[in-house]
Formats: structure tokens, sequence, C-alpha cells
């Protein structure tokens, strides 16, 4: 593999926590199938890869190790972390061009925001349909509201969980949601539990093996949807603000941030999610 690709890890809770990422600079001349190769040589979840933009400050596009997605957060996170730490960029508001949109990024001395589409929610699913894609398939497991269908620019399912043990103990069965997923053509299932190990709003996990991602230890743009989610059914944060927990059980422990924007009415006008990133190696 010719190509520099940096390794990150993005929304990091400690040095060693947070989720996998790598990034390549300067590549508007790599086909999209070599930009497939080097993702599945990298072996992570996620990679960006960075170009330039006629519309925007920068392009960036991202592939799991079999398939392209429209936005990833923590990838992102990864990747202006990273360009400021590089001295590509200064502190400041820039955007970037994305399959899911032009979106905007404020960057702080030590983090990153990124803003995601303004969530659309879709349909409930009956319960029944979700209980078996774990191995306590009565779904005596599920907490009491509703499993909806969510998306801030990729569409999850999301699920709620009575409790955080009963969250940790989860065992996925990948094919299970594999179809599940084509069924509803979403990304995956994110689960959370609203009870944590810290101050937290919540703790979740997230399941994505359709796209190739059994577990994920921190998933940005799912977190984004929960915390729209949870705002609609009246748990509204500190002042919009949430925090989520998520990669505890897989020793990877990481910090996803969300802001949710409402003007003078309490309608929604922006959403933001964001976190720290580290160098890998």
């Amino acid at each position: 593999m010719n190509e520099t690709v940096y390794r990150m890890s993005a929304f990091t809770a400690t040095e060693k926590g947070g989720n996998p990422a790598g990034v390549v600079f300067e590549a508007d001349s790599l086909t999209e199938e070599r930009m497939k190769e080097i993702a599945a040589e990298v072996g992570y979840s996620e990679t960006a890869f960075v170009m330039k933009s006629h519309v925007a400050n920068f392009k960036v596009r991202f592939f799991t190790p079999t398939e392209e997605v429209d936005l990833c957060g923590h990838a992102t996170i990864a990747t202006f972390n990273l360009m400021r730490d590089e001295g590509l960029i200064e502190p400041g508001q820039y955007t970037q061009e994305t399959k899911a949109g032009i979106l905007k990024l404020k960057i702080y001395e030590d983090s990153v925001y990124m803003e995601q589409t303004l969530p659309e929610f879709h349909e409930v699913i009956p319960k029944e349909d979700v209980s078996d894609c774990f191995s306590n398939g009565d779904g005596e497991y599920l907490g009491d509201s509703d499993v909806q269908i969510v998306s801030t620019g990729l569409k999850d399912i999301m699920l709620p969980v009575s409790s955080l043990d009963t969250l940790l103990n989860l065992k996925p069965d990948f094919e299970m949601i594999s179809e599940i997923s084509r069924k509803y053509d979403v990304v995956g299932i994110h689960a959370f539990a609203l009870d944590t190990y810290g101050d937290a709003t919540a703790h979740t996990r997230n399941f994505a093996p359709l796209y190739g991602i059994d577990e994920e230890s921190a998933t940005g743009t799912s977190n984004c949807a929960l915390a729209c989610y949870l705002d609609k059914r009246g748990n509204i944060g500190d002042e919009g603000r949430y925090v989520f927990e998520q990669g505890y059980c897989m020793d990877s422990p990481s910090e996803i941030r969300v802001e949710l924007a409402k003007d003078a009415e309490g309608k929604l006008t922006g959403v933001y999610v964001g976190g720290k990133a580290n160098r890998i190696g």
C-alpha cells in the first residue's frame, strides 16, 4: 500500500479508548476501487478519504471494509482532529462535502464537532421483529420506549434496553441483525440503556454486521440520532447537550458528545456530534 494512511482513534474517553479510523489525505487521484482496497487493507470500520471540493472547504468519502457509506461520524472527528494537529487547518468553522450533504464543522483546540442532517423519524418497528436479534430472544431485554428508525445522516434502529447490565450482556445474532437491517434498509441496530457508568446520558452499543461491522466502539451518527430520539421523548439533556458512553464491553471506552440547537420556539435547528481523537501508534 503506497498511500500514506494515518491511523486514528476518535471519541476517546481514555488514551486507549475510542473507535479506530483510517485517514488518507490528497485522495483526489484514487479510484473508487482503490479506495475500497485501501479500506479493506486498513481493516478499520471506516476509512476517510480527503479530497478537494468546489462547494465546501473539503470533500470526504467514507469506506467500510466492504462498502462506501454516505457519512461516518467517528472518521470525520478523526480526520479533522488530525488535520488540526498536522497544521493543515486552524481552529474555526469549516464545511465538508459528503454524500449526505454539505455539513458544517467546528474545530476547537482539543476537539471537533460535526454537523449532522436534521433528524428524520421513520417507522416504529414491532418489538417482536427485533426480539430474536439477541440470544435472549424472548424480548425481555427490551425497554419500554419504542423501537424506531431514526436518521441524522444514516438510518439506524434505536433499540431501548431495560438496564445497563442487560445491555452489556446482550449476545447478538449477527445473521438476524443483518436480515433485519436489509428488511428495513438501515445500517444497523443502536442499542441503549439510560443507566450508565459515569455522568452520561446513556450507555450504547452499535451493531452493523451488514456493513462488515459486527460491533463498533464509538458511533457518531447513531448517537446523534439517539439524542434526537431522546429529545423527542422529553429527555432534553443538559441545555441540549448529551454525553454517550460506548465501547466499554469491547475494552475501548469512548465518549461521544452531542449538541442540539433550537430556536426561540423550541424548534430544532442544528445537530452536532463531537469528541477528541488520538493517533494510534
